[in-house]
């Protein structure tokens, strides 16, 4: 059985916070603010995974209201995320996913962001996807006060846990 996943998340540019994308750390004079490390991408990612193993969102499996979630690393949660599929009976099939923002420019940086993905997922750097874009300096994003990512993938269940 395939199953396909859409994931969303923005997070607000705030100064004095680390720029995290992808699990790649980028230098830039402002960070995403959030409970974790606030990671756009990779809770765009978590949330598409869930969602296409119907196991909620990201919020459910790791509320902000929980202080054992400060400030943690987002890849430490994508790999928990792809336990709860493994226990299911999920492999991760393809991951696609898009950044929207005017700064910092992300093209360089891409080929990492998969690299990271592909790892915390145990798939292969060429079924994971990353491309960034802006919104010709339109709505928040273009006004450099948040980044937005989406993510869409496919999970395969195996044979044996098959409705």
């Amino acid at each position: 059985m395939i199953r396909v996943g859409h994931g969303f998340d923005v997070h607000a540019l705030v100064t004095g916070r680390k720029c995290i994308i992808g699990g790649v750390e980028i230098a830039h004079d402002k960070g995403l603010d959030g409970h974790s490390d606030a990671d756009v991408l990779l809770h765009a990612v978590c949330d598409a995974l869930l969602g296409a193993a119907a196991l909620g969102d990201i919020g459910k499996h790791f509320p902000p209201s929980d202080m054992r979630y400060k400030g943690i690393d987002s890849r430490q949660l994508l790999r928990h995320v792809v336990g709860l599929l493994k226990q299911k009976g999920y492999d991760v099939g393809n991951i696609d996913a898009t950044v929207i923002c005017e700064a910092p420019k992300l093209s360089p940086l891409t080929a990492a962001m998969c690299g990271n993905i592909a790892a915390d997922c145990q798939i292969h750097e060429n079924q994971v996807n990353v491309k960034a874009t802006t919104t010709e300096k339109l709505g928040f994003t273009g006004r450099a006060e948040g980044i937005a990512a989406e993510a869409v993938c496919t999970i395969v269940q195996h044979a044996k846990f098959a409705i």
